[in-house]
């Protein structure tokens, strides 16, 4: 094994409610581990699963979890985090298809900027809609599903000694938001890599839910959020 190679903690979650939905994460697994050259880089791969039924099957490439508390997007991700150790995380969706070098260029900017804590890839299918093309370059800001892309942070180990654990109030929504604001009032840099790429197939297994269960990822965390961020945003919340 190569002395100069890069460790990157992935922690992804699953919800393999049919086979189709384990292929899902199945093929975003594949797609990951041939991105690279594993000489250069290695993948410290966690996937924590919220069929529970399916234990104990592991997914090829790493370790899966199955949690004896009720899901949380973000107190799942705690728990793959609390697994890992590496100096870079990347927290995905299962619905992913990781392109080759993705990792690489989007190790670039780290290794040249000392200040950046946190980048997100491009998508081909989602930012090309706003406007963007791969390669051109860095876009620095905060705005979700902007620069900064919900389903897959990556960042430095470090930086959870500032923002702490992730809110495992959000259970879905508004997961990635508050991690936005978190960077914006922590004034941590965060950029695009448009280099890197990363496909979003959006909302895969979202989609399969049932309306109740729907309406309880997408809606129940509306009051919660407006309640933790809507003053800091100038907006009022009192009467909530």
């Amino acid at each position: 094994m190569a002395s100069d190679i890069t460790e990157i903690d992935i922690v992804i979650l699953s919800y393999a409610q049919t086979e189709e939905l384990k292929q899902v994460t199945a093929n975003a697994l594949t797609s990951l581990i041939n991105s690279e050259d594993p000489e250069l880089i290695k993948f410290n791969i966690i996937v924590v699963e919220s069929q529970k039924d399916l234990k104990p099957f592991q997914y090829e490439y790493g370790e899966t979890v199955y949690p004896d508390v009720p899901f949380g997007y973000n107190r799942y991700m705690n728990i793959g985090i609390s697994m890992t150790s590496a100096p870079y995380i990347c927290l995905c969706n299962n619905d992913l298809l990781f392109h080759p070098q993705w990792a690489t260029e989007i190790l670039k900017p780290f290794k040249r900027y000392r200040s950046l804590s946190s980048a997100s890839p491009m998508c081909t299918i989602h930012h090309t809609k706003l406007g963007m093309e791969p390669n051109i370059g860095l876009l620095a800001g905060h705005r979700e599903r902007v620069e900064v892309s919900g389903w897959c942070l990556f960042f430095k180990r470090n930086m959870l000694k500032l923002i702490g654990h992730l809110d495992e109030n959000f259970m879905f929504r508004h997961a990635s938001h508050d991690y936005t604001h978190l960077l914006t009032v922590l004034n941590l840099h965060h950029v695009l890599v448009t280099s890197s790429i990363v496909d979003h197939l959006d909302h895969t297994t979202l989609n399969k839910q049932d309306p109740e269960r729907f309406n309880e990822l997408m809606f129940k965390q509306d009051i919660y959020y407006e309640k933790k961020w809507g003053y800091r945003l100038g907006r009022k919340w009192e009467t909530l």
